[in-house]
């Protein structure tokens, strides 16, 4: 059985994307790109990267006198985890009703349109060739 995905917290997600795009890295490091932004210090940084650690999300290696972390987690499992609280906790857990929300209030541009309109007629052709009894 595979394990679940572990739950990250806000502030551990931005340590996640930081290390999804640039991977191994050193708190150091880590610390210069989101803690500004963020208002973190290098010690706020470790603490989180400590936290992840032990969730099983990250991996780390020692360098001399440092630690290099890297992601054990795609950011793909990640967001499906993360999508799927999101979908149950707003929209109990419906999808027609978060993409009429999303629909409703994005600005949308024609090739996203487009690209919606074939991922939907994917997801038909998919639903339709999937049913028993019934041939293509």
């Amino acid at each position: 059985m595979k394990k679940p995905t572990p739950r990250i917290s806000d502030a551990e997600w931005e340590v996640m994307q930081a290390l999804w795009d640039d991977e191994p890295r050193g708190a150091k490091e880590l610390a210069a790109e989101v803690g500004p932004r963020q208002g973190w210090s290098v010690a706020t940084v470790k603490t989180l990267l400590g936290r992840l650690v032990e969730k099983g999300a990250l991996l780390f290696e020692q360098e001399g006198q440092r630690y290099l972390y890297r992601t054990a987690l795609s950011r793909e499992a990640c967001v499906r985890e993360r999508s799927a609280v999101f979908l149950k906790r707003v929209f109990g857990g419906r999808t027609s009703p978060l993409l009429a929300h999303f629909l409703k209030e994005s600005e949308l541009s024609e090739a996203e349109i487009a690209q919606l309109r074939e991922l939907l007629a994917e997801r038909a052709a998919e639903d339709k060739s999937s049913k028993p009894g019934e041939q293509s």
